[in-house]
C-alpha cells in the first residue's frame, strides 16, 4: 500500500546520509599525504586548503578496498568509474567544507554529550556492551582502539553540528504537503492506442540498392565497423599460481600449531546475571558510598534467597538494558566488559555471588549463571586448515621475493615472454582485447591498468613486453601483442544481412511514427473517433501500470485545462503512443496517509535547506575543482 512513499523515503534518508555523515567515511584521509610520493598537484581547493592529487588517489584506494573488503566478489571495474571517482573527489570536498566551517563557528562536543551520543544512538548498539560500555573486543576486530573510536566519533558529532541546525529547521504545514503530494499523485483516465515498429516491419522488403545504400551512408558506417583488437600472450604471477610450487613440513604446520593456540580453542565464555546500582565517578563521596550501601543490601537478600535475584534484578537494577531480564547478559567473553566485571566474573563458580564490584558506571552484585568454552581442537582435527594457511603464507613470501625478479625480467627481456615463463615456472597464456573490459570478462583481462599498457606506443608498435602490472594486491601480470588488429569496415558482403535488419528496424520505426502522428491529427478532426483505442484505465505515478515512464510522463504532463486532450509520445524502441486523457481524479488516498506525507514532505525541504547551506558553505569558502579526477589512477 505504501510502496510509493517507501520508495521515496530511503531516497531520502540515503540523500540526508550523504549530506551528514562523510566525514566519519573519511576521516583520517588527510593521514595519507605523508605518503604523497612527492605528487602536489592539486585537484581541488577549498578554503585554500589544497586537496592533492596524491590525497585524493590515496582516498579513492582506501574506499575501494572498504568496499572490496566489505564485497568480496565484487567487479572491480565498479570501483575505478568516472563517477565512483567523482563521487571520492565530492566527498573529500565535503569533509573538507565541513571541517573548515565546524572550525570556523568553534562547534565543539563536550565528553558527556559524547557519551550520551554512544549509549543512545541505535546505530551504535553493536559496539556497546550492556553495561552500556565499549565493546572492545568489536573494535579490536576493526582494527580500531577505544580511544580511536571515540575520537571519530566526536570528530564526526561535531560535523554533523554544521548541517544540523540548518536540516533540523524545516517547516511544513499539513495543507502544503497535502497540496504537495495531491499534485504528484494526481490521477488520471486515460485510453490509449500503439503504433509498434515491429507491427511494419513484416511487409518492408527493401532492396539491394537500398540495402547498401544505407551501409554506405556514413551516418551508418560505425555500426559496420569491428573495433580495433590485439591478439595478446601474459604472464601472470599471483599467490595461486605459487601456492603450486610450494610444500610445509610437518615441523611447520606444528610449529603455526604451537602459535596460534587461540585460532583453535573455542573462546571462554561466561554467563551472568547483575544488579547495577549507579554512581557516577563525578558523584560526591557521600553519594557514591549510598549507591554502595544499596548494593550491600540487595547482595545479603540475593545470597539469603538466590532464586528471588532475577525478581531482585527487575525491580532494582539500575541497568535499562538488562533489568526488564532480570538482570541476565547473556554469554560474553573477555574484553566484552570493564575490566573490574570481567575479573569478578570470570574468578566466580557455578551459582556463586561476587561480592559488591566497583566500576566506572557504579556497584553491581553479579551472579554467575554459566559458563562454556576454552576446548581446544588437536592438530589433526585442524591440520587441513593450517596447511593451507602455511601454504599462503610460504606463497606469500615467495612472491615478495620474486616480484621484482618478474618485474626486472619482463623489462630487461622485453622481446618475448618466455624467459619469465620459465624462469618463474608460469604458463604463457593467449587471448583477444580491446581498449576496454569486455562485458563479463574477469581477472587480468578485465583491468583497465593492463588494458592502457597493451595499447600503449611501445607495446603496439614494437611489440615489446608490457611494464608489469598489478591489478589486484598479490598479483602481477605483463603482456604482449602478437597482432594488432585496427579498426576497420567490413565489405558489404560480410554485413549484408545486418544490414538489412538495421534498415528494416529503422523504416519500421519511422513507419509506426508517422502512422502515429496521422493518427493524432485525424483525432482532433474527429475527437468521437475513438477505433483502435483501449479500454480506459486510470494511471499515476504510484500506479504507472503497464506503460513505461516516458508514456505516464506525457500523459502526466499533457495540458488537462480542457478535456478531452489527445497527445502523442514517441515512447522509444519503436512505439508511438497515442493518448486521450479523459479525467482528472484525485490521489488515491490509500497510497499515503496524511501524516506521513507531512513527514516526507518536511524532510524533502529540510533535505533542501541544508543542502542550499551547504552550497553557500562551498561558495563562501571558495571550493574549486582544479583538475579532473575521472581518470583512472593507472593512466597518470
Amino acid at each position: 500500500m505504501f510502496d510509493f512513499v517507501r520508495k521515496h523515503t530511503k531516497v531520502l534518508q540515503a540523500l540526508l546520509t550523504l549530506l551528514i555523515l562523510p566525514s566519519f567515511v573519511f576521516f583520517g584521509v588527510q593521514s595519507y599525504s605523508s605518503f604523497m610520493d612527492g605528487s602536489n598537484a592539486g585537484v581541488a581547493t577549498v578554503d585554500g586548503q589544497k586537496i592533492s592529487r596524491a590525497e585524493f588517489d590515496a582516498a579513492h584506494r582506501n574506499q575501494t578496498d572498504r568496499l572490496r573488503a566489505q564485497m568480496p566478489n565484487v567487479d572491480l571495474k565498479e570501483f575505478d568509474t568516472a563517477e565512483a571517482r567523482q563521487a571520492t573527489l565530492d566527498n573529500l570536498i565535503r569533509e573538507r567544507v565541513l571541517r573548515a566551517a565546524q572550525q570556523q563557528q568553534h562547534l565543539t562536543v563536550t565528553d558527556e554529550k559524547l557519551q550520551a551520543a554512544f549509549v543512545a544512538d541505535p546505530q551504535l548498539a553493536f559496539l556497546r556492551n550492556p553495561n552500556g560500555s565499549v565493546n572492545r573486543a568489536m573494535l579490536a576486530a576493526q582494527g580500531m582502539s577505544v580511544e580511536g573510536f571515540m575520537q571519530r566519533l566526536r570528530q564526526d558529532m561535531s560535523l554533523r553540528q554544521v548541517m544540523q541546525g540548518v536540516g533540523a529547521t524545516g517547516v511544513a504545514s499539513q495543507g502544503n504537503a497535502t497540496l504537495a503530494f495531491d499534485a504528484l499523485l494526481q490521477q488520471r483516465e486515460v485510453q490509449f492506442q500503439r503504433f509498434d515498429a515491429k507491427d511494419f516491419a513484416a511487409n518492408l522488403k527493401p532492396t539491394d540498392a537500398e540495402i547498401e545504400a544505407f551501409y554506405k551512408d556514413p551516418a551508418n558506417a560505425a555500426r559496420f565497423q569491428l573495433p580495433e583488437s590485439a591478439d595478446i600472450e601474459y604472464l601472470v604471477l599471483d599467490l595461486e599460481q605459487l601456492m603450486k610450487g610450494v610444500k610445509a613440513s610437518d615441523e611447520d604446520l606444528r610449529k603455526y600449531y604451537d602459535d596460534n593456540q587461540s585460532r583453535f580453542s573455542v573462546a571462554e565464555e561466561r554467563r551472568a546475571s547483575h544488579i547495577l546500582i549507579k554512581a557516577d565517578k563525578s558523584a560526591s563521596p557521600a553519594d557514591r558510598a549510598k549507591a554502595k550501601a544499596r548494593a550491600e543490601e540487595l547482595l545479603a537478600q540475593a545470597r539469603k534467597a538466590p532464586a528471588t535475584f532475577a525478581d531482585l534484578a527487575r525491580k532494582n537494577s539500575q541497568d535499562e538494558g538488562s533489568a526488564a531480564n532480570g538482570g541476565d547478559l547473556d554469554f560474553f567473553g573477555r574484553g566484552a566488559m570493564v575490566k573490574p566485571f570481567e575479573d569478578a566474573t570470570f574468578a566466580l563458580k557455578q551459582g556463586e555471588f561476587s561480592d559488591v564490584v566497583e566500576s566506572d558506571f557504579g556497584f553491581h552484585v553479579i551472579q554467575l549463571t554459566g559458563k562454556r568454552g576454552g576446548d581446544k581442537k588437536t592438530f589433526e582435527q585442524v591440520r587441513a586448515e593450517i596447511e593451507g594457511d602455511v601454504l599462503k603464507q610460504l606463497a606469500q613470501k615467495r612472491y615478495t621475493e620474486v616480484s621484482e625478479a618478474f618485474r626486472n625480467t619482463v623489462y630487461e627481456q622485453s622481446d618475448s615472454l618466455k624467459p619469465a615463463a620459465e624462469k618463474f615456472k608460469l604458463t604463457i597464456q593467449t587471448a583477444s582485447v580491446q581498449r576496454k573490459p569486455a562485458a563479463g570478462a574477469v581477472g587480468v583481462l578485465a583491468s583497465q591498468k593492463l588494458l592502457e599498457e597493451i595499447f600503449g606506443n611501445e607495446a603496439l608498435r614494437n611489440k615489446r613486453n608490457t611494464e608489469s602490472v598489478e591489478p589486484m594486491p598479490n598479483q602481477m601480470v605483463s603482456a604482449r601483442v602478437v597482432q594488432h588488429n585496427p579498426a576497420r569496415l567490413q565489405s558489404f558482403d560480410q554485413v549484408r544481412e545486418q544490414a538489412r535488419a538495421l534498415l528494416v528496424s529503422k523504416l519500421a520505426q519511422e513507419q509506426a511514427v508517422a502512422a502515429g502522428k496521422a493518427r493524432l491529427e485525424a483525432l482532433k478532426k474527429d475527437p468521437a473517433d475513438l477505433k483502435g483505442f483501449d479500454e480506459a484505465t486510470v494511471i499515476s505515478r504510484a500506479k504507472p501500470g503497464t506503460m513505461g515512464r516516458k508514456v505516464v510522463l506525457g500523459v502526466l504532463g499533457a495540458d488537462a485545462s480542457k478535456l478531452p486532450a489527445d497527445i502523442g509520445i514517441d515512447a522509444g524502441e519503436g512505439v508511438y503512443v497515442v493518448a486521450r486523457v479523459s479525467k482528472l481524479l484525485p490521489r488515491d488516498p490509500a497510497v499515503v496517509d496524511a501524516k506521513r506525507a507531512a513527514e516526507q514532505y518536511a524532510r524533502a525541504w529540510s533535505d533542501a535547506e541544508a543542502m542550499a547551506y551547504y552550497n553557500h558553505l562551498k561558495t563562501e569558502l571558495k571550493v574549486k575543482v582544479s583538475a579532473p579526477v575521472a581518470a583512472s589512477a593507472a593512466t597518470k
